[in-house]
């Protein structure tokens, strides 16, 4: 890869939480981080979006995103600030990382050279995330819950009252 890590930019505990991350929490600009599914590759998260995968937005077009990575237990361990390298289809970038990726892709149907042509075809964004900064991390981290409304969504709909058949008796 020409654009390999600088190890003055990452940190062991981003290193170790890269590893192990399936799922990175990823905030472009000042809009909400969103759940994606990511790679570990390279000392960098690799995601993929757009037709057929997942949603990422504004992460194709970006230079800059925030990352954040959670442990087993579901606690935040680290955020950090990525530099964004989105691969194009066709260069020695794209060859070397989009079949890894494919082949880490759960559910995905036919072959692992299929799904990396279909997301060249498709216009799917393959995109690096890489460190690019000190981490927020430990004593660096809010004593607030950072809790917020969740967002809407056309799925959500509202819940009835259960039917009851007969009434019941109180005693």
């Amino acid at each position: 890869m020409t654009d390999e890590v600088d190890a003055s930019r990452s940190t062991p505990l981003v290193d170790e939480a890269m590893k192990k991350a399936a799922v990175a929490w990823v905030g472009v600009a000042d809009g909400p981080a969103t759940a994606l599914w990511c790679v570990p590759l390279e000392g960098a998260l690799f995601v993929v979006s757009g037709p057929g995968e997942q949603t990422a937005p504004g992460l194709a077009d970006a230079d800059a995103a925030r990352v954040t990575l959670r442990g087993d237990h579901g606690g935040r361990i680290v955020t950090w600030p990525a530099r964004v390298t989105r691969l194009a289809p066709g260069t020695p970038e794209w060859e070397t990382s989009a079949p890894l990726v494919a082949a880490k892709r759960l559910n995905a149907s036919g072959p692992t050279a299929d799904l990396v042509a279909r997301w060249a075809a498709d216009g799917c964004a393959l995109t690096r995330l890489a460190p690019d900064g000190p981490p927020d991390a430990g004593s660096a981290l809010p004593d607030a819950s950072l809790a917020a409304e969740p967002r809407g969504a056309a799925v959500v709909r509202a819940t009835r009252k259960p039917f009851r058949l007969h009434r019941v008796r109180r005693r």
